[in-house]
């Protein structure tokens, strides 16, 4: 599907366009936007605009990484938006291609925070500060903006699992832990990208748009550095929350091993002990006096308890 609409030098928002009915030349700016396109809405692209056949293969064929690419007359950029899916960060890429005079947006799905912003430009009654540029950044203000509960819900699953209130198995809080780890390098895998384009943006002087608007996209940087801190910093505490189970488990399976083997030695000399006195040979006195039996049974509980003590007093109790 594509929807259109178009600002007049009278700075009066006309609704009713299409592709085929439009005068693009009549209008102060306009915005088109592919929402869900069908194969024969994405020839629009190189027959109506006639943006370049890279730009258009980078819109087809994803995913791309976060990226803006200059034309002679537009510019290209790719970005990202995240949604969580059953403890799974789903990516999916908005593409803008951004003239003096129009903005173009493209997307496979139905985006959240495109329909917000057209919904607000639809309902505005001065529409004096709008262009293609301002467009721009209030959709990727609100992508920017959207990062952020998926960010604190994955703080909030780490100190849960830190703190192990529901006292689950280990086994459990590591699956956990490794899932909220990998949800995380999928979201860094979107937010540093999209940090560094905002950097670029910022940084271009081919990009007369973005420098009359400089603080407000330093703005969505700002929110990206701290996205991408946060990241860093969950990552570290997923790698402190597992060695602190690993030390944990390890210790647990030491004393295990540690009682194991006092029992085991404990019960050696007794098993020597026994062993002599089982093989029965003809000329050992011990087997015809009367007293070997409480003899041997002595022997071993005196040993036993020798042992006992000197192993408590080695502090290996």
């Amino acid at each position: 599907m594509i929807r259109m609409v178009g600002v007049t030098h009278e700075n009066e928002l006309v609704t009713d366009l299409t592709i085929k009915n439009a005068n693009f030349s009549s209008y102060k700016w306009y915005w088109v936007d592919f929402n869900q396109p069908s194969e024969e809405d994405i020839q629009h692209l190189t027959e109506s605009f006639h943006f370049h056949p890279l730009a258009v293969e980078d819109c087809i064929h994803r995913p791309q990484r976060p990226k803006l690419d200059y034309y002679d007359d537009y510019t290209f950029f790719v970005t990202h938006i995240v949604k969580e899916d059953e403890k799974e960060i789903i990516k999916e890429e908005l593409n803008f291609f951004i003239g003096e005079h129009y903005i173009v947006t493209f997307h496979r799905e139905s985006v959240h925070e495109v329909n917000q912003v057209w919904d607000r430009l639809l309902n505005k009654n001065k529409l004096e500060q709008w262009d293609p540029y301002y467009v721009f950044y209030d959709i990727l203000d609100k992508i920017v903006d959207n990062y952020f509960p998926l960010m604190y819900k994955i703080e909030d699953e780490l100190d849960k699992i830190e703190s192990n209130t529901q006292n689950k198995s280990m086994d459990h809080l590591m699956n956990e832990l490794f899932d909220t780890r990998h949800m995380l390098l999928n979201l860094r895998h979107s937010i540093n990208p999209m940090r560094d384009l905002l950097y670029r943006m910022l940084n271009s002087h081919h990009l007369q748009g973005i420098r009359d608007r400089w603080e407000y996209f330093s703005d969505i940087h700002d929110h990206l550095l701290k996205l991408s801190d946060m990241v860093l910093s969950s990552r570290e505490l997923t790698a402190d929350i597992r060695d602190s189970y690993l030390s944990l488990n390890s210790h647990q399976t030491n004393n295990v091993m540690k009682v194991l083997t006092i029992i085991t030695s404990i019960f050696a000399p007794l098993t020597f002990i026994a062993g002599i006195y089982g093989m029965n040979f003809e000329y050992m006195p011990e087997l015809t006096w009367k007293y070997g039996y409480f003899l041997a049974l002595g022997i071993m509980g005196i040993v036993g308890v020798l042992l006992y003590l000197w192993f408590k007093r080695k502090g290996w109790f």
